[in-house]
C-alpha cells in the first residue's frame, strides 16, 4: 500500500497543480490600470456589445425564415437565458472586480488549466467575432455604393479562389480594425468617448425607426391571411430562440472591464441589468416594427429593415437606417477590440501567458502590446478569410465560458471564506487559563475568526476542537441543521463544499447526457422509444439529485456585494442551456473547437503550467501553524496550516512538529 501511495504521489502533484486555484490580493480595488469608467460607460459598452448588425440583419433572417412574427416571442425567450448568465457574470464582476472575465472567475473557483483553456477560447471567439464584424461592416458599406469597392479590389488588386478563404482581401475591414486598434490603444477613456458618440448615434437612430415604424405598422401583416403569429408553431419559435440567444453575446465585456471601474460593487450588477433589458427591448420592438410594417414572408434577410422603409415608399430612411446599422457594427467592433487586450493582458499577468503581453503603457494605462499585436491579427483574419467562414466558429466558446461560470458562482457560494493571513499574528490570552506555563507547552492555533490564541495545554486544545465542531457544523457548505437528522450519516463528515462541488459536476454531467439523448437520440443514435424515454428520465432524474444535495447545504449570506438571486436554481437552469446550445452546432465547429483546445494544451504545457504565478508562490517558504482535529475514530491529528504573520515572529518561539497523529492512550499517557 505504501508503494502504491509513494508511485501515484507525482500524479497526485501533477493534478494539484493543474487545479490550483487564484489568490487574490487583499486589496482588491489595486490595479496597475486606471480606474475611471462609471456606471453609465459601462452600460453603454454592454449595450455597444449586443445592439450591432443583429438588429438589422437577424430579425429579418429569423421572421423569415424560422418563425414569422412570433420572433417577439423568440427574444423574449433568448433575453430570458441570457439573463440567468448575465446574473452570474453581475456577481462575479462585483464580486471579482479584475479584468479576465470568464477566465478570471474560472481560474478563482474551477482550476488553472480550466482557466486558461477558457480564456484561450474567448480569446479566438473575440478574434473571430471582430473579424466577423467588421467583413459585415465592410460588405455593407460597399453595397451601399453599388459593391464599388469589391469590384476595384477584384480588378486591380487581386482575386484567389482558394477553399474557407475569402474571393478577394478585403482590405476596408482590416484598415477599420488596424484603425479602431490605434485608437483603443489611447487609453479607455478615448474608447469610452468613442463608444458613447456612435451608443449615441444608434439610439437616435433606432427611436426614429421605432416611431416611425409605428406609424406605417399595419396589424393585417400578423393575420391568418398572411399566415398568422405563429406559422412555424412553437417548435419554430424554440429554434428561433436558439438563434436569438446569439443577439444578446456581448455583456460579458461588462465584467470584463471591472478592473477600470470606479466603483465596481455597485456599477457592475447596474449596468449589466440596465444592458440586458435595453437590447431585449431594442429587439422585441424592433422584430415588432418589421413585422407589422410588411408581410414577414416578403422580408429580405441580408437588410430588412432598410428594404421595408424602400418598400413602403421611403427609400430616404433606408439611408438613415444604413448609418444606423454601421454606427451599431462600431460598437461592436470596438467592445471586440476592447474585451480581448484584457483577457489577454489578465492571463499573461497571471504567468499563463507570455509575458510581453502583461505589459500596461505608464501614460495611457492600457496593455498596449496586447492591443496591437492582436489587434494586427484580428485584421488579418479579416483581410483573408470569408464571413460565412469565420461565423461558423463562433459562440461555441462563449457557450463554454458561461457554463463555467455558473457552475463557477455554485462552487463559490458553498464555500467557506478563505480568511486573509494578514492581520492574524496578534495573539491574546485565554481568559479561562491557569498562569502561563513554559513557552515551549504553547502552541498557536488560528480560530475562524482569524485571530490566534495561545493554548497552554493538550486539554485545552481538545476542548477547543470540541467547540468549533459544534459551532462550525451549520457554517457555510455544510449539512442544514434540518436535513442533518436525515444526511448526516451519509454527507456529515465531508469537506465544507466538497460536497457541492460532486455535485456541480454531476450537473454539466447529467445535462450534457440529456441534451446529448435529446438532439442526437432519435436521429444518429437511432434509440428505441423506450430507450429513448428512459435515458431521459434517468438524467433528469440525476440533475434534480444533485440540485437538491446542493440545496440542503448552507450557502454564503453575508456578502457585501451583488449576488445571483435563488442559487443553485438559476446558475443550475443556465448549464443545461448553453450545453444545449452548444449540441446545436454543426460538427466542423466541434472539429475545430478541438483543434484549438489542442494548440491550447500546447502553449499551456510548454509555457504556461512553468511560468505560473501560483506555481512560484507554491514555492516560496511559509510560516506553520497547527490545528487539532478529532477523527471519528477518536484519534486526535495535528495538520498544518500556513500563515504569514504581519511582524517576524520571536526566534524562541516554539518550532511546529510534522503532523502526527494520536490515539486516546498515548493522549492519556501524555497528560
Amino acid at each position: 500500500m505504501a508503494t502504491c501511495q509513494r508511485g501515484c504521489a507525482p500524479a497526485v502533484r501533477f493534478c494539484q497543480r493543474l487545479n490550483r486555484l487564484k489568490t487574490l490580493d487583499d486589496d482588491m480595488m489595486a490595479t496597475s490600470l486606471k480606474r475611471c469608467l462609471s456606471t453609465l460607460d459601462l452600460t453603454l459598452l454592454g449595450v455597444g456589445g449586443m445592439v450591432g448588425s443583429g438588429l438589422y440583419v437577424l430579425t429579418g433572417t429569423v421572421a423569415k425564415d424560422m418563425v414569422g412574427p412570433a420572433v417577439i416571442v423568440s427574444f423574449i425567450f433568448a433575453g430570458i437565458a441570457s439573463l440567468l448568465a448575465a446574473f452570474c457574470y453581475a456577481e462575479f464582476g462585483a464580486r471579482i472586480p479584475k479584468t479576465g472575465s470568464a477566465y478570471m472567475f474560472t481560474y478563482v473557483s474551477v482550476g488553472e488549466v480550466w482557466a486558461f483553456l477558457i480564456g484561450w477560447n474567448v480569446i479566438l471567439e473575440n478574434m473571430i467575432g471582430g473579424a466577423a464584424v467588421a467583413r459585415a461592416w465592410s460588405g455593407y458599406l460597399d453595397s451601399i455604393f453599388n459593391h464599388t469597392i469589391q469590384n476595384f479590389t477584384e480588378t486591380h488588386i487581386m482575386r484567389w479562389d482558394v477553399p474557407f478563404l475569402a474571393h478577394y482581401p478585403d482590405l476596408l475591414a482590416a484598415g477599420i480594425l488596424v484603425v479602431a486598434s490605434l485608437f483603443i490603444s489611447f487609453g479607455v477613456q478615448v474608447s469610452s468617448y468613442l463608444n458613447h458618440i456612435f451608443s449615441t448615434i444608434s439610439m437616435c437612430i433606432l427611436a426614429f425607426i421605432l416611431v416611425f415604424g409605428f406609424i406605417l405598422a399595419e396589424p393585417a401583416n400578423w393575420s391568418q391571411k398572411e399566415g398568422g403569429f405563429a406559422p412555424f408553431g412553437w417548435s419554430g419559435i424554440l429554434a428561433g430562440s436558439a438563434t436569438c440567444f446569439y443577439a444578446f453575446v456581448g455583456f460579458d465585456v461588462i465584467a470584463s472591464s471591472s478592473e477600470e471601474a470606479k466603483n465596481p460593487q455597485k456599477a457592475v450588477p447596474i449596468a449589466t441589468a440596465i444592458s440586458l433589458g435595453l437590447a431585449a427591448a431594442a429587439y422585441i420592438l424592433v422584430s415588432t416594427v418589421l413585422t407589422l410594417m410588411v408581410p414577414w414572408h416578403t422580408l429580405d434577410p441580408n437588410s430588412a429593415l432598410a428594404d421595408a422603409f424602400f418598400r413602403r415608399g421611403y427609400s430616404w430612411a433606408g439611408v438613415i437606417v444604413a448609418v444606423g446599422s454601421i454606427c451599431a457594427m462600431n460598437t461592436v467592433l470596438l467592445c471586440n477590440l476592447f474585451s480581448l487586450p484584457r483577457i489577454v493582458y489578465a492571463m499573461a499577468e497571471d504567468g499563463l501567458f507570455f509575458k510581453i503581453f502583461a505589459r500596461v503603457n505608464p501614460i495611457t494605462k492600457v496593455p498596449v502590446n496586447a492591443i496591437l499585436v492582436f489587434g494586427f491579427l484580428m485584421a488579418t483574419l479579416a483581410l483573408i478569410f470569408d464571413l460565412e467562414a469565420l461565423v461558423q466558429f463562433l459562440s461555441i466558446g462563449t457557450l463554454l465560458a458561461y457554463t463555467f461560470v455558473a457552475a463557477s458562482v455554485i462552487v463559490l457560494r458553498f464555500q467557506p471564506e478563505k480568511t486573509s493571513s494578514k492581520g492574524t499574528s496578534s495573539t491574546s490570552p485565554n481568559t479561562n487559563a491557569e498562569p502561563s506555563p513554559a513557552p515551549s507547552e504553547c502552541q498557536n492555533i488560528s480560530e475562524d475568526s482569524g485571530e490566534l490564541k495561545q493554548y497552554e495545554s493538550f486539554s485545552d486544545k481538545l476542548q477547543l476542537v470540541e467547540r468549533q465542531k459544534t459551532r462550525e457544523r451549520r457554517g457555510v457548505g455544510q449539512l442544514r441543521a434540518y436535513w442533518e437528522p436525515y444526511l448526516g450519516r451519509l454527507l456529515g463528515n465531508c469537506e465544507p463544499g466538497e460536497v457541492v462541488a460532486l455535485c456541480v459536476l454531476g450537473l454539466i454531467v447529467s445535462s450534457v447526457s440529456f441534451c446529448a439523448v435529446v438532439v442526437f437520440g432519435t436521429n444518429q443514435m437511432q434509440l428505441p422509444q423506450w430507450s429513448f424515454a428512459t435515458l431521459l428520465v434517468i438524467f433528469s432524474l440525476a440533475y434534480v439529485i444533485c440540485m437538491g444535495l446542493i440545496w440542503v447545504h448552507e450557502p454564503q449570506t453575508n456578502a457585501k456585494t451583488f449576488q445571483v438571486p435563488v442559487v443553485p436554481l438559476i446558475p443550475g437552469a443556465s448549464i443545461p442551456i448553453n450545453v444545449f446550445l452548444m449540441m446545436k452546432l454543426s460538427p466542423l465547429t466541434w472539429i475545430r473547437f478541438t483543434v484549438w483546445i489542442a494548440i491550447g494544451l500546447l502553449v499551456y504545457f510548454g509555457y504556461g503550467i512553468w511560468h505560473s504565478k501560483e506555481g512560484m508562490r507554491e514555492l516560496q517558504p511559509k510560516d506553520m501553524a497547527a490545528r487539532y482535529v478529532v477523527l471519528p475514530s477518536g484519534s486526535l491529528v495535528e495538520t498544518m496550516e500556513s500563515v504569514q504573520p504581519d511582524a517576524p515572529l520571536d526566534a524562541s518561539a516554539p518550532q511546529v512538529k510534522p503532523s502526527t497523529a494520536l490515539t486516546t492512550e498515548e493522549y492519556s499517557e501524555r497528560r
